[in-house]
């Protein structure tokens, strides 16, 4: 790669001074008779990593893996023939897992951290580092990682090339990890949640798959369902009983956080009931765009106010009414109410045109929207602030259209609009207490069977 670069520099060069031949000679008296070049002599006991770092300061800087590329990259004590293959096969190497690291499918099932335009092996550095302990004094320094790897690479007894094992041995581990399909979604969960890779690394240590499977489980059920000690996933009724405490217990208005995790946490179980399946999370979607807790049926409390926000609403439900051909007096009211001023849209006239809405779609007929479970799933914040507090009608049409289009959404959110929870189905146009009790259910049974390592699911 670094020869590419080169090969592009010099046809850009030559490509420059083709197009100014006029300017040649000026050019050649600028270089030759005003152009100063600094010569830099190091003694024979300058460390030279050091002294172009020393040199560099305040200049624009460079990253910490940019600098460990110097490291790795210059020439140790072999000989010529033997340094010179060291170097090329390394940076090819180092070129491979920066290619890898590009992918924002593996990125992000690695990081919660906004992936970089360049140079994302940094990311291996430092997991290294930190694992093997940082430097003394680099714990607080912009460059510790460098630092740290600077001074392995002093020790008498260091090799560039088993510092370099190191790295590739912890990326084909995160890569074994990426390609097995219950590992990806385990080890993406405890990421999502802010474990520390290294963390999940010692989890492997020592043990087989099948127990480090089971270890991280018992991690998963710490952090998602109960912060106690390690639970038994032997008696599935008492996991039964702590998961549907803690769904019991949840509540929009007191624990988002925990609602979003369990949603999150459902979606991957479900995606691994069925061994069959090769369908995977998108921890690349999920996380490089903003995910609300959408109510499924909306709040009846939570009602327009401002002329805009009715607006919004009522068009939202035209749009839905116009796309079925049905209701044409309901949508008739709903234009003649758009074509009003501000200052004539008054609440005499918006509110009975809204109960009237809520009664055709069976919103307003049962006590209001719950703030529990039953009632919420994940989606993106741009569709979500779309056509915010429409009803479950809306909401179905639009969440559809968004599958169709082959936009991202969660499986379960499809399901929970297909009403694929709800045993029996009367209507597909409302969401009613059958439909909240299916669907926990559901989530229920989903992350119980997931503790207890039943992954057959659907035959």
């Amino acid at each position: 790669m670094d020869f590419f670069h080169l090969y592009q520099a010099i046809h850009v060069i030559e490509d420059w001074f083709q197009e100014r031949a006029n300017e040649v000679e000026a050019i050649k008296d600028t270089l030759l008779n005003k152009t100063k070049v600094i010569w830099f002599q190091l003694s024979n006991s300058d460390n030279p990593v050091d002294a172009f770092t020393r040199l560099n300061v305040g200049k624009i800087p460079l990253t910490n893996d940019e600098l460990i590329r110097a490291l790795f990259l210059r020439r140790s004590g072999l000989e010529e023939k033997e340094a010179t293959s060291q170097q090329l096969r390394i940076a090819y190497e180092w070129d491979q897992l920066e290619k890898a690291l590009q992918s924002d499918a593996f990125w992000y099932f690695l990081s919660n951290q906004p992936g970089k335009v360049q140079n994302r092996i940094g990311f291996l550095f430092e997991l290294v580092a930190k694992a093997d302990g940082l430097a003394p004094g680099t714990e607080n320094d912009a460059y510790g990682i460098f630092n740290t790897f600077s001074q392995r690479l002093k020790a008498v007894d260091a090799k560039i090339e088993d510092e370099w094992l190191k790295i590739k041995k912890i990326f084909m581990m995160l890569e074994e990890w990426f390609e097995d399909r219950v590992l990806y979604h385990m080890v993406g969960f405890l990421v999502s949640e802010g474990m520390d890779i290294n963390d999940i690394r010692k989890l492997s240590m020592d043990c087989t798959k099948t127990e480090f499977e089971q270890l991280l489980r018992g991690e998963i059920f710490k952090r998602a369902v109960c912060g106690g000690g390690s639970p038994d996933f032997v008696d599935e009724q008492v996991i039964r009983e702590q998961v549907e405490s803690l769904l019991d217990d949840l509540s929009y208005l007191s624990n988002p956080y925990k609602i979003r995790s369990i949603l999150l946490l459902f979606n991957l179980s479900t995606l691994l009931q069925n061994k069959r399946s090769n369908i995977r999370f998108q921890f690349d979607s999920f996380k490089s765009e903003r995910w609300d807790i959408e109510h499924i049926r909306s709040v009846t409390d939570d009602r327009p106010e401002r002329h805009h926000a009715r607006r919004d609403w009522l068009s939202n439900c035209l749009e839905y009414l116009e796309s079925k051909g049905t209701e044409n007096e309901l949508s008739e009211a709903i234009n003649d109410f758009l074509e009003l001023t501000q200052t004539n849209a008054t609440n005499e006239i918006f509110d009975p045109l809204y109960e009237k809405i809520l009664a055709y779609f069976h919103e307003g007929t049962e006590a209001k929207a719950e703030h529990g479970i039953s009632n919420l799933t994940l989606l993106d914040e741009q569709t979500n602030r779309s056509y915010k507090n429409s009803v479950f009608a809306v909401k179905r049409h639009r969440v559809l259209k968004l599958d169709q289009a082959g936009i991202f959404v969660p499986l379960c959110t499809r399901n929970v609009f297909l009403k694929c929870y709800t045993p029996h189905v009367d209507n597909l146009m409302f969401w009613n207490e059958d439909d909240r009790d299916g669907y926990e259910e559901a989530i229920t049974k989903a992350l119980v069977n997931f503790f207890c390592g039943k992954m057959e699911g659907i035959q």
